[in-house]
C-alpha cells in the first residue's frame, strides 16, 4: 500500500508540473505543446482568401485546382524546395529583368502549389510596393497594403490573408509612398523577422519589382537567401538575362532562371500527366 500511495503521489506531482505547459485534445488525446497552440491561433486569425472562378480563368490561375494544368507550377515548386533544402535557404525572391515577364502570375500560381504541400508553411509577400499587382491577379479587394504593415501602421494579423491551412499572404491595395526607402529600412527587416517568428514559415516568397524599373531590389535583395529570375520567351534578350543575373549575384544567390510564356509546351508531358 505504501508503494502504491507513493506511486500515486508521484503521478500527481508530475501532472501538476505538466499543467500549464501542454493541453490535451479530447478528440485525439494528443498532447499539444503550448507553442503549437499559439502558432495555430496566429494562423486562424488570418482571413481566408476567397477566389472567384471567372477571375481565376481570366488571369490564368491554372494551379488553383491542381491536376495536369498545374504541373509546370508544381514542378517549379518542387525545384524551389529542393534547392532551398539543399542550401538551407528560406527567403526566396522572384524577380525579372523587365515588366510583363509573368513574375506575379507565377507567384500567384505558386501560392496554390505550395498550398497543396500540406506539411509546409509558406509566407507569400508582395514587395512590389509600386503597384497592386499580386492582389489584382488574385482578385482581392484590399483596404491596406504591405507598406502599412512594414511601417507598423497596420498589424499583419489584420491585413494578411490565408489560403488553405498553410499559406499566409500579404498583398497591396495600391502604390506605396517611398517604396525604395521603405524596403531599405531597418524596420522592414525587423517586421519581417517578427512575421517569421510568429508564423514560422519554412519558405518565404517575395514578389519583387522588375530589376530595370527602379532601385527597390538593390535595397532589399541582400536580405533574402536566393532569387529566381523570370524571363519572357521571345522578348527578354540574352543581354538582359545576363545583366539581371550579374546584378542579382552581387546581392544574393541566383537560384535559377525560368523561361516563361513559351509558345511550344511539351505536349507529350502534358498528355502523360493527364493520363496518370
Amino acid at each position: 500500500m505504501e508503494r502504491l500511495h507513493a506511486a500515486i503521489e508521484k503521478a500527481r506531482s508530475q501532472r501538476q508540473e505538466t499543467q500549464g505547459k501542454v493541453m490535451v485534445t479530447r478528440a485525439t488525446s494528443r498532447i499539444i505543446p503550448r507553442s503549437e497552440l499559439i502558432l495555430n491561433k496566429a494562423w486562424d486569425m488570418l482571413r481566408m482568401m476567397e477566389m472567384r472562378p471567372a477571375h481565376m480563368q481570366k488571369h490564368r490561375l491554372a494551379a488553383f485546382g491542381g491536376g495536369h494544368h498545374a504541373a509546370p507550377y508544381d514542378l517549379l515548386r518542387t525545384r524551389i524546395l529542393q534547392q532551398a533544402n539543399k542550401n538551407n535557404w528560406r527567403r526566396i525572391a522572384i524577380v525579372s529583368p523587365h515588366s510583363e515577364c509573368g513574375k506575379t502570375t507565377t507567384v500567384a500560381n505558386l501560392i496554390f502549389s505550395f498550398g497543396r504541400q500540406r506539411d509546409l508553411r509558406t509566407l507569400a509577400l508582395d514587395f512590389d510596393l509600386r503597384r497592386a499587382g499580386l492582389g489584382k491577379v488574385l482578385g482581392q479587394t484590399l483596404v491596406h497594403s504591405m507598406g502599412e504593415v512594414l511601417e507598423r501602421r497596420v498589424p499583419f494579423s489584420a491585413h494578411g490573408l490565408r489560403f488553405g491551412l498553410n499559406v499566409a499572404i500579404g498583398l497591396n491595395s495600391g502604390p506605396v509612398r517611398n517604396p525604395s526607402e521603405l524596403l531599405q529600412s531597418v524596420q522592414t527587416i525587423e517586421v519581417l523577422e517578427e512575421l517569421e517568428a510568429t508564423y514560422l514559415p519554412e519558405i518565404v516568397l517575395f514578389d519583387m519589382p522588375p530589376l530595370l524599373s527602379s532601385d527597390d531590389n538593390y535595397g532589399f535583395l541582400r536580405n533574402v537567401d536566393a532569387a529566381l529570375i523570370m524571363a519572357e520567351a521571345e522578348r527578354t534578350t540574352i543581354a538582359q538575362i545576363d545583366l539581371a543575373e550579374r546584378q542579382v549575384s552581387e546581392l544574393t544567390s541566383v537560384m535559377g532562371i525560368v523561361l516563361n510564356k513559351c509558345r511550344y509546351p511539351d505536349e507529350s508531358y502534358a498528355a502523360e500527366t493527364a493520363a496518370s
